[in-house]
């Protein structure tokens, strides 16, 4: 998480600091102390020296804030120049943006602390509703998953527990679906499997009816971790992205039976 900070840094330390973390563009970098900021733009603005946080992002973005409030003083959302040099003594950022033509100096008089931190993508995305809304509005909408689906039933029960979905594809194939909220694990790659193992022990005891011609296996979530992607591979199980879905129908869904 900490790739590395300073205290009290001189401006030749935190130019170097800030030019290797700035040319890597892999971490976020805060600046706190006494700063002067000019800003030329759509607009012009001048904040006197103060004291302010200064944070710039792997992407460019740049924003400075005050003591109080939420939003910044002034920031940049996008940056095609981001630079430090020493100027007067002191160690001055720039960030310009070439179309409209923006300006952003800010000035570190009194630097009292810099540090870049390495922050991991993803922290998980997770739908909104519960996991309930989430399979009622996929029953009424099952082509959400994939297209020509249709669906079968609901919390089917079997002797491993309860399906959420089970789909029909359009090649006539069961599809036994888990559905996630958010990012799906192993331990979701694990149900999924003994449930589409559960229903093909089911299908082989009762001799499959006709138009019946497999079983799949579809785990539903908006993202999966790396190790259950692999996982899904290897047994030949699938993972369909869902990250937006329908309302749900208030009526309940018609449910054919599996036989």
């Amino acid at each position: 998480m900490l790739r590395g900070s300073f205290l009290d840094p001189s401006p030749e330390e935190l130019c170097a600091f800030l030019g290797h973390q700035l040319g890597q563009r892999d971490a976020l970098v805060q600046v706190a102390g006494e700063f002067e900021i000019f800003y030329q733009g759509r607009a012009a603005s001048v904040a006197e020296a103060g004291d302010y946080l200064v944070i710039i992002k792997p992407d460019g973005s740049v924003q400075v804030h005050s003591q109080r409030g939420v939003k910044p003083v002034n920031w940049q959302p996008k940056t095609d120049d981001l630079r430090v040099v020493i100027e007067d003594g002191y160690a001055v950022l720039i960030a310009e943006r070439y179309t409209p033509p923006e300006l952003l100096r800010v000035g570190f008089l009194a630097p009292a602390m810099v540090q870049s931190l390495e922050l991991r993508d993803g922290g998980s995305f997770v739908l909104l509703g519960s996991e309930a809304e989430m399979q009622a509005a996929l029953a009424s909408d099952p082509e959400i998953i994939e297209a020509g689906l249709t669906l079968v039933d609901i919390e089917l029960p079997t002797d491993v527990g309860g399906i959420d979905l089970l789909a029909r594809d359009a090649e006539g194939r069961l599809v036994v679906v888990e559905l996630k909220r958010g990012k799906a694990n192993h331990e979701a790659v694990h149900q999924l499997s003994r449930y589409v193992d559960s229903v093909r022990a089911l299908l082989a005891g009762n001799q499959a009816p006709p138009g019946i011609a497999g079983v799949r296996g579809v785990l539903a979530a908006p993202a999966v971790t790396v190790p259950a992607l692999n996982r899904l591979g290897v047994l030949g199980l699938e993972f369909k992205e869902v990250t937006a879905l329908s309302p749900a129908e208030t009526r309940e869904p018609e449910q054919p039976g599996l036989f």
